[in-house]
């Protein structure tokens, strides 16, 4: 099964991200947009992995979160992988960094590594993806809708649990299942 560990934004920040997506591309024929079942901030993506290595990853992820009280996120901004180009290929929201969202981040790098997933090679830049990009066609003007967002304050929202994903890839796109939620302390 292919699986990762992410953050599930509130349900108020999921329909502003939504009507964002509504506002910058009425058509919806360039850019594959995420729905808001896919909006999350992804931790570790793990890839397919057994039933087995899952039961490890869950009990790993016990001891982990034990160690982590809840904490507050912001949402703020827009951007595009590559950064700044006329032809990106992802288009993205941005999370304010925090001390507790760090050392969150490193401490699930660090104790996976021991269940044998490579560490990311990349400096983890908290964000999530709001779409892929399909084709250029309006291309120049979404750029230019999505660039008047790139300081606005998405919502902000208290991070209470971290939760373990099973991730299905369908024609229609991915489906998500919540394996198991970790409660911060």
């Amino acid at each position: 099964m292919r699986t990762f560990i992410a953050i599930n934004l509130d349900k108020e920040i999921k329909e502003d991200l939504t009507h964002l997506i509504d506002t910058i591309d009425k058509e919806k024929k360039s850019v594959k947009w995420v729905k808001p079942p896919g909006m999350h901030l992804t931790l570790k993506f793990l890839g397919e992995i057994s039933i087995e290595k899952a039961q490890e990853v869950e009990s790993l992820m016990n001891d982990i979160i034990k160690s982590h009280s809840s904490f507050h996120m912001r949402i703020i901004g827009t951007g595009t992988f590559p950064k700044n180009s006329r032809y990106p290929r992802v288009f993205w929201v941005g999370i304010e960094e925090s001390q507790q969202l760090s050392n969150l981040h490193i401490h699930i790098e660090n104790e996976l590594e021991r269940l044998h997933f490579p560490k990311e090679n990349r400096k983890f830049h908290p964000h999530l993806t709001l779409g892929r990009v399909k084709s250029n066609h309006r291309l120049n003007s979404i750029l230019t809708e999505l660039n008047k967002h790139k300081d606005r304050i998405f919502g902000e929202m208290q991070v209470k649990t971290v939760t373990f994903f099973k991730s299905t890839l369908k024609p229609t796109g991915a489906e998500y299942e919540a394996l198991k939620e970790f409660h911060l302390k």
